[in-house]
């Protein structure tokens, strides 16, 4: 299988140059000007078009037990979505309770995506527990399943969050490993008891969400890892960061030496906190945790974007059906409209909506309609925060991330004219409604390919469900 694009401007994270690329047997073999392929080779021209390396969602949810529901896609069409927004490899988070055994949770997992996700895909594996069998469970999925970055959450209690001495025990062990340890970081107790505390006073509607998790906690989650991975020399990222004092937290631990990355998601972007003070319910649709911020705490994340302290942008993309799953937390049981799902005998409130929104098929527009037509950042810094980054922390550069001989053949024509509106009517993903309905952006992914398989052609999916490869990783030395 061979093809040739021709005549696009290609864009890397450190350079822009017009150039044609040649592909064969799902791998780039030649860049340069002028090229000619086989005589069955296919010819895309990207006259006029950008030229990306296929995209790269560090943060996703797709198989996800979670608040008594699971969400929504599956990998066929969490797959789909990504690729119809140019994201050509997803690492998913895999999140067993704890009462889960490590290994059984990662081949369930990845049974969830083999012969069905479209994409590249790899995973974060949770560790949500650390008895006297994790480290060697750990150990085992490093070497014999390829998996090289962890998860932890300060935050969720009982479910998924873990204890002080089990994060010692976590970030001591990926030290050893070589591997990379990705946290949620809020002060679980202090979530736990402000929300015990609005809800005693009748304070329950979605509005009351981002009040119960401030950014003084997300920021107090953010020096309390930092402490750790400075005493055990571990290296950390730290996953959607929101707010002003979050990032500060760890550039301070990065002056003192602490190897720490910062990754913001789409949603705290493009949107703030008063979309979910939306009346009628509707402010549930963008409950996620940490909350979507005030303004400025968008803007002063553009500038982290622009002059490279936040070093990668996801998704945390979560989906929940809006009608049934949502409304979970409705503070009136009637208004739920499948009443299996709520809680028996509990009264609703913001505390039993589902955390997370859809927004994996709309990363890459937002940031090129937000970000770069609007001048906060550049066509590299684009690639960097969506592509390279991402594939150079997890271990998978150059084979991703960026547009080299020898690299996977993960392009990503892109159409900086095309012009639409974002609609739960036309988008791939499962969910009832789109975080960003209505909202006008500009460009697109014309055509997508996966290892030189086209998936997206002229905007339209043709995509071949099972296409995908799970990325197995090694640690770093």
């Amino acid at each position: 299988m061979s093809l040739l694009v021709k005549n696009g401007t290609i864009v890397t994270a450190d350079a822009q140059f017009t150039a044609d690329i040649l592909c064969r047997d799902g791998v780039i073999s030649e860049i340069g000007p002028d090229l000619s392929g086989p005589v069955s080779c296919e010819i895309i021209d990207a006259s006029g078009k950008l030229v990306f390396p296929g995209f790269i969602d560090p943060h996703v949810h797709i198989y996800l037990p979670f608040m008594g529901t699971f969400s929504k896609d599956d990998y066929a069409t969490g797959s789909k979505a990504a690729l119809m927004g140019g994201t050509t490899t997803l690492i998913e988070m895999c999140c067993p309770s704890r009462a889960d055994d490590p290994r059984e949770a990662i081949r369930l997992w990845k049974s969830k995506a083999a012969g069905i996700s479209s994409c590249d895909y790899t995973f974060h594996m949770g560790v949500t527990r650390f008895d006297d069998g994790t480290a060697a469970a750990l150990k085992a999925i490093v070497a014999e399943e390829g998996i090289t970055s962890f998860k932890v959450f300060l935050a969720y209690k009982g479910a998924f969050g873990i204890e002080d001495t089990e994060l010692y025990q976590t970030l001591s062990l990926a030290k050893e490993l070589g591997v990379v340890v990705t946290a949620h970081c809020e002060n679980a107790d202090l979530v736990s008891e402000t929300q015990k505390k609005l809800v005693a006073e009748g304070k329950v509607g979605p509005e009351w969400h981002e009040p119960s998790r401030p950014v003084t906690v997300e920021a107090e989650g953010c020096h309390h890892l930092m402490t750790f991975a400075e005493l055990t020399g571990a290296e950390v990222y730290v996953v959607h960061t929101s707010c002003v004092p979050a990032v500060e937290a760890i550039t301070s631990a990065r002056k003192r030496g602490v190897k720490a990355w910062i990754e913001t998601v789409a949603p705290y972007l493009a949107l703030d906190s008063s979309y979910a003070e939306l009346p009628d319910f509707e402010g549930a649709k963008y409950v996620m945790s940490p909350p979507i911020r005030a303004k400025e705490h968008g803007d002063f994340l553009w500038e982290c974007l622009a002059n490279g302290t936040v070093d990668t942008v996801g998704t945390d993309h979560a989906p929940f059906d809006f009608a049934t799953q949502k409304h979970m937390g409705h503070p009136e049981s009637s208004k739920c409209v499948d009443a299996s799902l709520k809680p028996t005998g509990t009264a609703g409130n913001f505390t039993l909506i589902p955390n997370g929104i859809p927004s994996v098929e709309e990363r890459v527009k937002l940031l090129f309609t937000e970000g770069v037509c609007r001048g906060r950042i550049d066509l590299q810094t684009l690639v960097r925060c969506a592509s390279t980054q991402a594939a150079k922390i997890f271990g998978f550069y150059p084979r991703k991330g960026t547009i080299a001989v020898g690299s996977d053949a993960d392009i990503v024509i892109w159409d900086p004219k095309w012009i639409g509106k974002i609609s739960a009517t036309t988008h791939s993903m499962a969910t009832d409604y789109s975080t960003f309905e209505g909202r006008e952006v500009q460009g697109r992914a014309e055509f997508v390919t996966v290892r030189g398989k086209v998936m997206v052609r002229n905007g339209e999916w043709i995509g071949e469900t099972g296409w995908g490869n799970f990325l197995h990783r090694e640690p770093k030395s």
